[in-house]
């Protein structure tokens, strides 16, 4: 029994001493790699601050670049549309100019990286394919100019002032100052109201007077209203034209059409109106208001 014991006890002896072998060899191959990293991390540091430092000069000359090629489309009057959408498009052309020169100064290979980019590039529109077809909203909003920043417009079921033409989205702010992101490729294939193109627009009303009035005197008094208007346009087909347009079951209405400057439509259609309404007060003219006649039978 007792030199059973002993090989047992030897046995033991000899697993610990190999549980302990192979775990100081672990630990050593994990410093072996710790060390490795450590320098070679140091034997790179230069080259990374020089990357680094390239990354941060690269971006900071992009944003000198562009501030100058806006103040050149200002000075050349190139049309804002045109400026701010090629400002958008040169900003991502020197970042990503930008980030790969750093990548190559850290000794990335040129093939890796265009691989890389191309691999990322076909990810990308797979995974973004909405986005391609705004891209391509904007380059076709940039080359038809159905509108341009600063025009009027109803799109999309949204109504507003053209802020602004990125790549991706056009910015509309609305009346009521909102702002809404409508996708380029939803301006492009949509239907597009500008009302700022021409740049004359039309204002109607139709104003409704009783039968008892007299339509000679109605019309001269609307005449009268709108005279004092300087924004009114007078000359040759955009002249105001006023005449009866129907007989309706309880008056008689009247037409008004009056020409102006595009940007003074609201200012004209509320003008008129309230110089209208003024002048059949001061004329003594009655505005009709629905009314219903019954008749009683005695049987």
């Amino acid at each position: 029994m007792n030199y059973i014991n002993l090989l047992d006890a030897a046995t033991a002896d000899e697993t610990v001493e190999e549980v302990v072998e192979v775990a100081t060899e672990s630990v050593n191959r994990v410093g072996d790699m710790i060390t490795g990293v450590w320098n070679g991390f140091v034997g790179k540091l230069p080259t990374i601050i020089i990357a680094i430092v390239i990354l941060i000069v690269g971006m900071l000359v992009s944003k000198i670049i562009l501030k100058i090629m806006g103040k050149a489309m200002d000075k050349s009057k190139l049309d804002l549309t045109i400026s701010r959408f090629a400002q958008s498009a040169v900003k991502i052309v020197l970042n990503v100019l930008v980030i790969i020169i750093a990548l190559t100064t850290l000794g990335v290979p040129m093939d890796s990286i265009i691989a890389v980019v191309a691999t990322a590039g076909v990810a990308v529109g797979l995974a973004l394919q909405n986005s391609l077809s705004n891209l391509a909203g904007g380059f076709l909003i940039l080359i038809e100019k159905p509108f341009k920043v600063g025009s009027y417009i109803k799109c999309g079921g949204e109504e507003g002032v053209v802020e602004a033409i990125s790549i991706l989205y056009t910015k509309i702010m609305t009346v009521d100052n909102k702002a809404v992101f409508v996708p380029n490729g939803t301006a492009a294939n949509s239907v597009v109201v500008n009302f700022s193109y021409p740049e004359t627009r039309r204002v109607d009303h139709i104003i409704n007077i009783s039968y008892n009035e007299d339509l000679d005197k109605a019309i001269a008094s609307i005449n009268k209203a709108i005279e004092g208007n300087a924004m009114i346009l007078r000359e040759g087909d955009k002249a105001p034209f006023i005449r009866l347009v129907s007989q309706d079951a309880s008056s008689l209405g009247i037409t008004v059409r009056l020409w102006g400057k595009a940007d003074d439509y609201w200012a004209i259609y509320f003008d008129s109106l309230e110089a209208i309404r003024r002048q059949f007060v001061k004329d003594g003219i009655d505005v009709p208001y629905s009314q219903l006649d019954v008749h009683i039978k005695n049987n």
